[in-house]
């Protein structure tokens, strides 16, 4: 009974402030209820020991989520969804799969330095019922952080920048990575207007499975992590954090596999320059300030990409000819004005990869590949623009052990010392050994593929000595035209020789010429010439 009583006399009460509550909103003037709650603040603030931080989700510009919210978003869905009770699953675009996220008006708690502190998630919805397209967009969610104000110092500097810094490492580890590529249109993306459009970048290329000799591959491993974890260093010694690599070798040798297994160890993006597609100098460095940190440029094939092959200087005078030819074709002059097209320099390339411009941003590889290193100009591929020079050549016996090992599951067999022996003595890349050691039926096994192989490096060794023997042939061929050629130039002067001397001999002449005041006796030889 004394019970009962209690708890009607405490309803009473709660009642009586909410109904006191109501009419002090209604009825008291905005500005008196303005002075009133701050100055209750103030009482508050003198017994009340902890402080709020709020973190809104939209701040300054509505259409942009504030980068603050986002990273405490994710820090929080990694460090402290564990401890909470109530939890949202959000399908977040570009990232690899669901994020978990405090649900609205759910608390958790976060350890830093033996320091406690409170998270709380909210919602608040407008108290208006006015109709509108968008409903979502009038509601506003925050986060507040709430600690002893004795760690006031503690919390404003060290944790908030640790929290920033861990929530953007997070949502890049969760981030699906993109190809990028540049063409003549423009795309939206994020509300923002960019030459780039991309696809998401799934190629399962790893340094695994790349077919290249160990130690070399380790070597470059090597030079990937230290790159990665430079930024200090690189900052130290004044240099933009960035760095060139240069792939060379024949086709086949697998060049675009590694750019792929780079990107997948470092997790980065990867943006694909179509140099041919990019106007002019401008373009190009508006293309630079739209990629991304922890990315790598590629531009594949430099070697074919415009007139950037060592010529600096256009020839000036053309065969007239030549041009009347090409005004008549009206098929060749559209080429020629395609060719045209892009007015993008060796200059602006070379400012582009080391110069003032390519220092916007950082954590970034540049890497070009080509077949026919010889044919690039010095200046564009020289140490500090092409820092590291990596020639991907034929497929060795060491190489050839990692695609038996991916394609067969193999580690050994009693044909290994054979191919060995063969691929030190034929020249086959790596593409040619790997389609021979794909099983291209179910019935074929590793005995079958590794034969296959072995028949084709004999064949491929049998054409290597014919087509030896045809070039020497041929090349012996020229060198007897040449001699031929130069006997009868040799038989030819002689011959002109003796005809020269054969001819008949003229007589002496006497001439007398009346010069000025007297005369002048010459005497006209056979060979044309006069003496006085």
């Amino acid at each position: 009974m004394f019970m009962g009583e209690m708890l009607t006399q405490f309803g009473s009460i709660i009642a009586s402030i909410m109904f006191g509550y109501a009419m002090f909103q209604q009825y008291f003037p905005y500005d008196l209820r303005r002075y009133l709650t701050k100055y209750t603040d103030k009482v508050v603030g003198l017994v009340y020991p902890y402080i709020h931080i709020t973190f809104n989700e939209y701040s300054g510009d509505r259409f942009k989520r504030s980068e603050i919210y986002l990273a405490i978003q994710n820090y929080l869905s990694t460090n402290s969804t564990a401890r909470a009770k109530r939890l949202k699953a959000d399908d977040i675009k570009d990232t690899k799969s669901l994020v978990l996220t405090l649900a609205d008006n759910e608390e958790v708690t976060d350890d830093f330095q033996g320091v406690k502190l409170w998270w709380t998630s909210y919602k608040s919805v407008p108290k208006n019922s006015s109709f509108s397209w968008y409903p979502n967009s009038d509601e506003k969610r925050f986060y507040r952080l709430t600690f002893h104000r004795r760690h006031r110092e503690l919390i404003t500097t060290t944790y908030l920048n640790h929290l920033v810094e861990e929530g953007k490492s997070i949502a890049i580890k969760n981030r699906q990575r993109k190809l990028y590529t540049n063409g003549s249109g423009e795309s939206y993306y994020g509300g923002k207007r960019s030459k780039w459009s991309h696809v998401l970048f799934e190629h399962p290329a790893s340094f695994d499975t790349l077919a290249m000799d160990p130690k070399k591959k380790q070597e470059i491993i090597n030079d990937l992590l230290k790159f990665k974890k430079g930024k200090d260093y690189y900052a130290k010694i004044g240099k933009a954090w960035k760095r060139g690599y240069l792939l060379y070798g024949p086709p086949g040798t697998g060049k675009s596999t590694m750019i792929s297994a780079m990107a997948n160890f470092l997790d980065y993006d990867v943006y694909d320059l179509e140099l041919t597609a990019v106007k002019d100098n401008t373009e190009l460095k508006k293309l630079l300030i739209d990629t991304s940190n922890k990315s790598i440029i590629v531009i594949e094939d430099i070697d074919c990409s415009l007139d950037l092959t060592g010529q600096r200087k256009k020839e000036k005078e053309k065969d007239e000819d030549e041009d009347k030819e090409k005004s008549k074709d009206p098929i060749r002059k559209k080429a020629e004005e395609d060719n045209n097209k892009s007015k993008v320099t060796l200059s602006g390339l070379l400012n582009f990869i080391d110069g003032i411009w390519s220092a916007c941003g950082g954590e970034r590889l540049i890497v070009f590949t080509t077949n026919y290193v010889d044919k690039l100009d010095p200046a564009l591929i020289r140490r500090g623009r092409m820092d590291k020079h990596i020639e991907l050549s034929y497929c060795g016996f060491e190489a050839f052990k990692v695609l038996a090992r991916n394609y067969l599951d193999v580690e050994s067999h009693d044909l290994f010392p054979t191919i060995e022996r063969l691929l030190g003595e034929t020249e086959m890349t790596p593409a040619d050994v790997a389609e021979n050691l794909m099983p291209k039926s179910d019935e074929e096994d590793a005995d079958k593929c590794l034969k296959s192989l072995v028949e084709a490096i004999e064949n491929a060794k049998e054409e290597a000595i014919k087509k030896k023997a045809e070039d020497e042939a041929k090349l012996k061929e020229e060198e007897e035209a040449k001699l031929k050629a130069q006997e009868e130039e040799k038989v030819k002067a002689e011959k002109e020789k003796l005809e020269k001397e054969s001819e008949p001999k003229p007589d002496k002449v006497d001439v007398k010429c009346k010069c000025g005041n007297g005369t002048l006796d010459k005497e006209v030889k056979e060979n044309g010439s006069v003496t006085t």
